[in-house]
């Protein structure tokens, strides 16, 4: 009888010991607003599968050309985490990574792609039914790069009722000028993802609806100022990179307007070095929000 619950002890020790996150790795969503399978990896806590209660979640957004892999793959996200979880410097949370399709996280304006709808009305539904998270905008984050970068502050601005906090690294936030005077080739490739009529086109015509809504700084002038304070929000960009103007214009812009936020500009281009440092700036970020916002009694 001894020597069984010794071995009963042992074995329950090793498990917590061992216990560890998990990440699963491009798992699919079946979407009917799209008519497609949807791509997503998730990130889940080690302490995620031997616990009752339900964690906060990010939803992680990858930037242009990119995937559903990149954070995890590119970014050091498990070691990250892992990292900040142990140092108590994070809780333990939920990370989702959509793949962001190359479609600035928007709708097409001609109705014949609704990405924006599919995240929004579909796919957060979908992972909240499947894994154990908490269902409160004050526990509901989302942060991103570039394209998912500037995706995760007009999300978190838009659908203030969904997301408690934003944290963005480089975000590809464009003033009007850069905008109307793009590159032919990279104006045709990347914002003829969501107005497919301004391809080819120069000058004024190309600011159309549907580019005026990913333009941040005109966005943030349609939505309401005290919607907008309800959001944390944190963003930063390197020195060197090609996005510095458009993301400290936002900041003025918030600054203008009395919006708290936090704006970093550090040193660093448009690269993996630079988002790899920003990652756990931002989840610390995150995480304190969640904290100074939890009233919760938790279940053991």
């Amino acid at each position: 009888m001894k020597t069984t619950l010794i071995l009963v002890l042992f074995y329950f020790i090793c498990t917590i010991s061992f216990a560890q996150d998990e990440v699963k790795l491009s798992l699919e969503m079946d979407s009917k607003i799209l008519g497609k399978n949807i791509k997503y990896s998730v990130y889940l806590p080690a302490e995620y599968e031997n616990s009752n209660n339900e964690f906060p979640i990010l939803y992680l957004l990858n930037g242009f050309t990119g995937d559903e892999t990149d954070w995890n793959m590119d970014g050091l996200l498990s070691d990250i985490v892992n990292q900040l979880t142990r140092a108590e410097k994070i809780d333990p949370m939920v990370i989702v990574m959509p793949d962001g399709d190359d479609r600035l996280y928007m709708n097409r304006d001609d109705g014949t792609y609704p990405y924006e709808d599919m995240l929004v009305k579909e796919f957060i539904p979908f992972v909240e039914s499947k894994y154990k998270v908490i269902k409160d905008r004050r526990f509901r984050a989302i942060s991103g790069l570039s394209m998912g970068g500037a995706g995760s502050l007009r999300l978190a601005f838009k659908y203030y009722e969904l997301f408690g906090a934003c944290a963005a690294y480089s975000a590809s936030i464009r003033t009007y000028d850069e905008i109307i005077n793009d590159n032919p080739s990279h104006f045709d490739s990347y914002f003829g993802r969501i107005s497919p009529s301004v391809i080819g086109k120069k000058g004024e015509v190309r600011y159309t609806d549907a580019i005026k809504e990913f333009d941040l700084l005109n966005f943030v002038d349609t939505q309401d100022v005290e919607s907008l304070k309800s959001v944390n929000i944190y963003f930063d960009c390197g020195d060197d990179d090609f996005l510095t103007l458009g993301n400290t214009n936002l900041h003025i812009k918030l600054k203008k307007k009395g919006i708290p936020h936090e704006f970093r500009v550090r040193d660093g281009k448009h690269t993996w070095n630079f988002w790899i440092d920003s990652l756990p700036i931002g989840l610390v970020f995150i995480s304190n929000s969640m904290r100074k916002s939890d009233t919760r009694t938790i279940q053991n």
